[in-house]
């Protein structure tokens, strides 16, 4: 078993250890009443004393991701042992469930994960998988980027010879607010290394995820 350092895993991962000291605490619980407030809510039933507080607990909680995961990159060798390696065999895992925060309305979007990787010389746990996405998507952001970010750690823990990641997600800004369109689904994907050169990876890929041929174009 191996892993890559703390000076890798820091700088791969721009830990920033959070605190919310009680004075500022009580400090955004004040702002956020009177958002709250001045948004239509009455602040003084005995239901909504206590939201403020609760709220900033929440979104604490919800963002945990810039905490980091001290149990996340840890390695295995590759268990092929073909002189040539094995450049076809994929290890996908999905659908992996996230929940996350958009940075441009702070409203949730939600869905599901899938990443597949054609090991080289070292594998990854799976359950090192949904922790990677938890990573990322317990954050602010957007989805493509979380993509790029979990392929980007990926790469540089296990140094594959491909990487993909599919991401198909509901985003509450776009329901909630502006054309509020109806249970839209937005998808991405990010290919690397064998990936972005064998289309028939990539179908074989999406085929697992339950993408049907028409969607794919």
């Amino acid at each position: 078993m191996s892993t890559i350092n703390t000076n890798e895993y820091e700088a791969a991962m721009d830990l920033k250890p959070r605190t919310i000291t009680d004075e500022q605490a009580s400090i955004f619980e004040g702002y956020v009443s009177q958002i709250f407030a001045a948004m239509g809510m009455d602040m003084d039933t005995q239901s909504t004393k206590e939201t403020p507080k609760r709220f900033i607990k929440a979104l604490f909680e919800a963002t945990d991701g810039y905490d980091g995961d001290p149990n996340l990159i840890k390695t295995f060798e590759a268990e092929c042992h073909a002189p040539s390696g094995c450049p076809l065999s994929q290890i996908i895992q999905g659908p992996i469930p996230f929940h996350s925060l958009c940075e441009h309305h702070v409203l949730p979007f939600y869905g599901n994960v899938y990443i597949g990787y054609i090991a080289k010389s070292n594998i990854i746990g799976l359950s090192k998988l949904t922790r990677l996405v938890n990573l990322f998507s317990r954050r602010f952001g957007v989805q493509e980027r979380i993509g790029v970010q979990i392929a980007d750690l990926l790469e540089e823990s296990t140094h594959p010879e491909g990487i993909a990641v599919y991401i198909e997600a509901h985003h509450m800004c776009m329901e909630m607010r502006g054309v509020r369109e109806r249970e839209p689904l937005t998808r991405t994907t990010v290919w690397r290394g064998s990936y972005a050169h064998d289309p028939s990876l990539r179908a074989e890929f999406l085929t697992f995820c339950g993408v049907q041929s028409h969607e794919r174009g």
